[in-house]
């Protein structure tokens, strides 16, 4: 017999929902999630534990839509970003840079979907990982549009690119000489330049 697929829970409605996603990425990203509690997130939210429960059942639920909302600002960032190039190197650029702006603008959100893994937490590896490939396959367009060798592994260049991006926030420095925009145009020239030296003579 099929099992079916279990599905979350949307949250209920309330005017405070956006305040307690606050809450809750800003516990996840600083404290991590195993070691946030619901009633860290209800203290931190000024809202009482049942309260909490009344929106997500469970942590992993509350992660879930945290993720989700992690998910949606970086796709709408790209799209915007990506919307005004039409060369796909200055694509790949554009969605380097709007990605490395998110991310190293202190967003509690971006940072979750860095820090907490899809295998770290078993009961929402599925979704978590749903939600991150939804987002990586702007990255999967933008370096499948690329002009590289026939023997170049585009799969192996995006996983590597997007983890050297999402690695920057762990050393960018905003007092630095590299803005976003500059490291955007380094990390691509470099993939650029190897592509040249393999074809020339």
């Amino acid at each position: 017999m099929a099992t079916q697929r279990k599905t979350s829970r949307p949250p209920r409605s309330d005017n405070r929902l956006p305040e307690l996603l606050d809450s809750a990425a800003r516990q996840f990203a600083s404290r991590g999630y195993a070691a946030t509690s619901m009633r860290d997130i209800a203290v931190a939210a000024s809202m009482l534990p049942g309260s909490l429960y009344y929106h997500f059942p469970s942590k992993e639920e509350l992660l879930i839509a945290v993720y989700s909302a992690g998910v949606k600002e970086l796709e709408v960032a790209a799209a915007e970003a990506v919307q005004k190039e039409s060369d796909p190197w200055l694509r790949l650029e554009a969605l380097c840079r709007a990605h490395l702006e998110t991310v190293l603008r202190d967003s509690d959100y971006a940072h979750v979907l860095i820090r907490v893994l899809p295998d770290d937490i078993p009961g929402a590896a599925e979704r978590l990982r749903e939600l991150r490939e939804s987002y990586e396959t702007t990255f999967r367009d933008a370096v499948a549009a690329l002009p590289l060798t026939p023997r170049a592994d585009r799969r192996a260049l995006r996983l590597m690119l997007i983890g050297a991006l999402n690695w920057a926030a762990l050393w960018f420095n905003p007092q630095g000489r590299d803005s976003p925009r500059v490291l955007a145009r380094k990390f691509v020239g470099l993939i650029k330049e190897t592509q040249d030296d393999s074809t020339s003579p």
